[in-house]
């Protein structure tokens, strides 16, 4: 007869444990909107696309670390953090400096934006900034080609990195729904 009881105490201490995790988490992600939505207004960025970049890279982790060197709630690299210390005229800067989640908001969001920009010929600038984010300008170099050079479907198609379509349609669909969060620029 004792079994009954130890279920439902089982079943409240998940519960309990579900809804703590999510609150903490919703709370890392609260924290992170105020860093992403200066970021996104100081570059003219949609702020649903730099969220869904951070939710993809780190999910909003100020901490977070990469296997390959990048940092922060966007996983920004050295060589992209020193390019927008530069732009920015930023002296003795450091690429842990990128740990502060204001900075690395405004550095990763500040690089996306310079990627959208390189892709004024195709049918979805967004598609072929997220992959060159994701993977390189080295490889999306080797996925333009034929349709793929404009068609943002073809490039999907042609990109021989699974993880990298993946990871672009993972950050396309996150956008889509993070879009009615913000409001519309001159609101």
């Amino acid at each position: 007869m004792k079994s009954p009881w130890i279920w439902l105490v089982v079943l409240w201490i998940g519960v309990d444990a579900w809804l703590a995790r999510w609150w903490w988490e919703r709370r890392r992600e609260q924290r992170a909107e105020v860093h992403i939505l200066g970021a996104a207004r100081r570059y003219e960025m949609d702020p649903a696309l730099v969220k869904a970049v951070v939710w993809r890279e780190s999910r909003f982790h100020e901490d977070a670390r990469g296997t390959s060197g990048e940092v922060g709630l966007m996983q920004v690299g050295a060589l992209a953090a020193r390019e927008w210390a530069e732009a920015e005229k930023m002296a003795g800067f450091q690429h842990l400096d990128l740990l502060d989640p204001a900075r690395n908001a405004l550095a990763g969001t500040w690089y996306l934006a310079r990627l959208l920009r390189r892709y004024p010929q195709t049918d979805n600038p967004v598609a072929y900034a997220l992959a060159d984010y994701n993977a390189g300008r080295v490889n999306v170099l080797r996925w333009l080609k034929g349709p793929a050079a404009t068609n943002s479907t073809a490039f999907l198609e042609a990109m021989d990195f699974p993880t990298t379509r993946r990871y672009v349609e993972s950050v396309l669909e996150r956008r889509a729904e993070y879009q009615g969060m913000f409001p519309r620029p001159g609101q």
